[in-house]
Protein backbone atom coordinates (compact mmCIF):
# COMPACT_ATOMS: atom_id res chain seq x y z
CA UNK A 1 0.00 0.00 0.00
CA UNK A 2 1.39 3.39 -0.96
CA UNK A 3 1.31 5.84 1.96
CA UNK A 4 0.60 9.48 1.40
CA UNK A 5 3.11 12.00 2.84
CA UNK A 6 1.05 12.95 5.90
CA UNK A 7 0.38 9.31 6.81
CA UNK A 8 4.08 8.56 6.42
CA UNK A 9 4.86 11.45 8.78
CA UNK A 10 2.31 10.18 11.32
CA UNK A 11 3.98 6.74 11.20
CA UNK A 12 7.46 8.20 11.66
CA UNK A 13 6.37 10.34 14.60
CA UNK A 14 4.57 7.34 16.13
CA UNK A 15 7.77 5.30 15.90
CA UNK A 16 9.74 8.08 17.63
CA UNK A 17 7.21 8.33 20.44
CA UNK A 18 7.25 4.52 20.75
CA UNK A 19 11.03 4.55 21.21
CA UNK A 20 10.81 7.42 23.72
CA UNK A 21 8.03 5.65 25.64
CA UNK A 22 9.99 2.40 25.79
CA UNK A 23 13.18 4.18 26.88
CA UNK A 24 11.30 6.02 29.64
CA UNK A 25 9.72 2.76 30.76
CA UNK A 26 13.09 1.02 30.86
CA UNK A 27 14.62 3.94 32.77
CA UNK A 28 11.78 3.92 35.30
CA UNK A 29 12.09 0.18 35.76
CA UNK A 30 15.86 0.28 36.13
CA UNK A 31 15.83 3.18 38.60
CA UNK A 32 12.78 2.12 40.58
CA UNK A 33 11.48 5.70 40.23
CA UNK A 34 8.03 5.49 38.69
CA UNK A 35 7.10 9.12 39.33
CA UNK A 36 6.74 9.75 35.59
CA UNK A 37 4.33 6.87 34.93
CA UNK A 38 1.67 9.35 33.75
CA UNK A 39 4.11 10.84 31.23
CA UNK A 40 5.02 7.32 30.09
CA UNK A 41 1.34 6.49 29.57
CA UNK A 42 0.67 9.73 27.67
CA UNK A 43 3.72 9.22 25.45
CA UNK A 44 2.47 5.77 24.53
CA UNK A 45 -1.19 6.68 24.04
CA UNK A 46 -0.98 10.16 22.51
CA UNK A 47 2.29 9.55 20.69
CA UNK A 48 2.68 5.93 19.70
CA UNK A 49 -0.92 4.66 19.56
CA UNK A 50 -2.86 7.73 18.42
CA UNK A 51 -0.33 8.82 15.82
CA UNK A 52 -0.08 5.29 14.42
CA UNK A 53 -3.87 5.17 14.18
CA UNK A 54 -3.93 8.58 12.44
CA UNK A 55 -1.44 7.13 9.95
CA UNK A 56 -3.38 3.90 9.42
CA UNK A 57 -6.69 5.69 8.94
CA UNK A 58 -5.01 8.24 6.66
CA UNK A 59 -3.53 5.44 4.58
CA UNK A 60 -6.88 3.70 4.24
CA UNK A 61 -8.70 6.99 3.55
CA UNK A 62 -6.21 9.48 2.06
CA UNK A 63 -8.79 12.25 1.72
CA UNK A 64 -8.63 12.87 5.47
CA UNK A 65 -4.96 13.83 5.18
CA UNK A 66 -5.43 16.48 2.49
CA UNK A 67 -6.19 20.18 2.69
CA UNK A 68 -6.08 22.95 5.26
CA UNK A 69 -8.20 21.28 7.92
CA UNK A 70 -5.99 18.18 7.84
CA UNK A 71 -2.86 20.36 8.04
CA UNK A 72 -4.31 22.29 10.99
CA UNK A 73 -5.22 19.03 12.73
CA UNK A 74 -1.69 17.72 12.22
CA UNK A 75 0.11 20.83 13.47
CA UNK A 76 -2.20 21.53 16.42
CA UNK A 77 -1.78 17.95 17.63
CA UNK A 78 1.98 18.05 17.16
CA UNK A 79 2.22 21.31 19.07
CA UNK A 80 -0.05 20.15 21.89
CA UNK A 81 1.44 16.73 22.58
CA UNK A 82 5.08 17.68 23.26
CA UNK A 83 3.95 20.79 25.12
CA UNK A 84 1.69 18.72 27.36
CA UNK A 85 4.32 16.02 27.88
CA UNK A 86 6.98 18.55 28.86
CA UNK A 87 4.66 20.46 31.19
CA UNK A 88 3.35 17.24 32.76
CA UNK A 89 6.92 16.09 33.36
CA UNK A 90 7.71 19.38 35.11
CA UNK A 91 4.50 19.18 37.16
CA UNK A 92 5.27 15.66 38.34
CA UNK A 93 8.79 16.75 39.28
CA UNK A 94 7.46 19.47 41.58
CA UNK A 95 6.69 22.55 39.50
CA UNK A 96 2.98 23.28 40.07
CA UNK A 97 3.21 26.58 38.20
CA UNK A 98 3.04 24.71 34.86
CA UNK A 99 -0.51 23.49 35.44
CA UNK A 100 -2.02 26.22 33.20
CA UNK A 101 0.33 25.10 30.43
CA UNK A 102 -0.93 21.53 30.82
CA UNK A 103 -4.46 22.90 30.44
CA UNK A 104 -3.62 24.88 27.30
CA UNK A 105 -1.82 21.91 25.75
CA UNK A 106 -4.74 19.62 26.61
CA UNK A 107 -7.14 22.04 24.91
CA UNK A 108 -4.93 22.04 21.80
CA UNK A 109 -4.94 18.25 21.74
CA UNK A 110 -8.70 18.18 22.29
CA UNK A 111 -9.27 20.65 19.42
CA UNK A 112 -7.06 18.57 17.17
CA UNK A 113 -8.98 15.42 18.04
CA UNK A 114 -12.26 17.19 17.24
CA UNK A 115 -10.81 18.25 13.89
CA UNK A 116 -9.85 14.62 13.25
CA UNK A 117 -13.39 13.51 14.10
CA UNK A 118 -14.67 16.16 11.68
CA UNK A 119 -12.36 14.87 8.96
CA UNK A 120 -13.51 11.28 9.52
CA UNK A 121 -17.21 12.18 9.44
CA UNK A 122 -16.95 14.60 6.53
CA UNK A 123 -14.56 12.68 4.28
CA UNK A 124 -14.79 8.94 4.80
CA UNK A 125 -17.49 7.59 2.52
CA UNK A 126 -18.03 10.95 0.82
CA UNK A 127 -17.91 10.85 -2.96
CA UNK A 128 -15.35 12.83 -4.94
CA UNK A 129 -18.02 15.39 -5.88
CA UNK A 130 -17.67 16.77 -2.36
CA UNK A 131 -13.89 16.95 -2.66
CA UNK A 132 -13.81 18.90 -5.92
CA UNK A 133 -12.53 22.23 -4.61
CA UNK A 134 -8.97 23.25 -5.61
CA UNK A 135 -7.70 22.92 -2.03
CA UNK A 136 -9.11 19.43 -1.59
CA UNK A 137 -11.41 20.63 1.18
CA UNK A 138 -14.81 19.05 1.37
CA UNK A 139 -17.82 21.32 1.28
CA UNK A 140 -18.47 20.22 4.84
CA UNK A 141 -15.11 21.34 6.22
Amino acid sequence: MNHNPRSRTWFRLAALYFAIGVMLGVAMGASGDHSLFAVHAHINLLGWVSMALFGIIGTAHPSITEGRVAAAQFWIYNLGVPLMLGALTLRLKGFPSVEPLIGVASLLIGCSVLLFVWLVFSRIGVTTVYLSSPTGESRLS
